[in-house]
């Protein structure tokens, strides 16, 4: 009994004191509003960079739908006034046109801007990749005075050389044939090109070419075996800018090419729109853009990661 009576009842918590759950709901409550703004606040910075971004896709390709769209228009619908926003009825006849049924058949001048690209693709990255790896890799009396004065040719405008090399393929014997476009588009890519595949073999640690030397390799087995395989994304983006240029090039074809059948297709849309053949066909002349386009956006997207990474390892250095 007095054991009994000596025992204390366990406080009663007062009145104005909450219980441990209702005191974590209300501080969430309350910290629920302050975190709020900061996350809107680190939000809107990326909200605001996908806006610019989508904005600037569709700046970049309206251009190319309403291309394509106005390609796949019916001949009727392609002349009307107002232009449509898409096409009603979707048609082929300004593709088959360029077979031939326009007036001019657009697809032998695709396969002259394949022969003129692709040889120019070919001679710029050997030569860019022969002469990259003698400048960086070895070194000789006046090397970098040589490499200057290669990058000097550069910046000569091609406009003002057009009438000297009209003069020296005509004496070659080699005006109006696409192996002479070929040998000038190739030298006015060279420098360009010399400049990426030096930069990119300079970028290859020394210790590896040494290691092949130690193996046995020679001059040539080394640079095939070791440095080719390292230098890739550069051999890719001078191989794409070689071809991109000689793809679109337009000047130096009009005044270099005079026979119909060795046009280049820059050239052939150039008749197309310049009303030589009665009028302005205008699905037609929006159909041989579309297969000017295409190709280019097909290499580019395929080969991008090495394209983009190649001129910022070459430019880089």
């Amino acid at each position: 009994m007095s054991g009994r009576s000596h025992e204390q009842n366990p406080p009663e918590p007062p009145e104005h004191e909450e219980s441990p759950p209702d005191a974590a709901m209300r501080s969430h409550s309350k910290a629920a509003p302050e975190r709020l703004p900061a996350a809107i606040r680190r939000s809107l910075p990326r909200a605001a960079w996908w806006v610019v971004c989508a904005s600037l896709a569709a700046l970049f390709l309206y251009p190319l739908y309403v291309m394509i769209a106005h390609s796949l228009k019916t001949p009727i619908e392609a002349t009307a006034a107002p232009p449509t926003l898409y096409p009603h009825d979707l048609s082929l006849d300004h593709y088959r046109a360029l077979a031939g049924d326009g007036g001019i058949d657009v697809l032998t001048n695709v396969r002259n801007s394949l022969v003129v690209s692709l040889g120019t693709t070919l001679a710029t990255v050997v030569l860019s990749i022969l002469a990259g790896y003698g400048f960086a890799r070895l070194r000789f009396p006046g090397s970098n005075l040589l490499f200057f004065a290669a990058l000097v040719t550069f910046m000569v405008p091609f406009q003002a050389l057009i009438t000297p090399l009209y003069l020296l393929l005509k004496h070659l014997g080699l005006l109006n044939s696409l192996l002479g476009l070929i040998l000038v588009y190739t030298t006015f890519q060279l420098p360009f090109g010399l400049f990426l595949m030096r930069n990119s073999f300079a970028a290859v640690p020394r210790s590896l070419e040494e290691a092949a030397r130690i193996d046995g390799c020679g001059t040539l087995q080394t640079l095939v075996r070791v440095m080719l395989p390292v230098a890739v994304p550069g051999v890719i983006a001078t191989g794409l800018l070689a071809f991109f240029t000689a793809w679109n090039e337009f000047f130096a074809a009009l005044i270099l090419v005079t026979d119909q059948e060795r046009f280049t297709l820059p050239v052939s849309l150039s008749v197309i729109s310049s009303e030589a053949l009665g009028s302005v066909n205008w699905g037609v002349l929006q159909a041989g853009v579309t297969v000017t386009v295409i190709p280019c956006v097909i290499i580019y997207v395929l080969l991008q990661k090495y394209y983009v990474g190649g001129l910022l390892s070459t430019l880089g250095k």
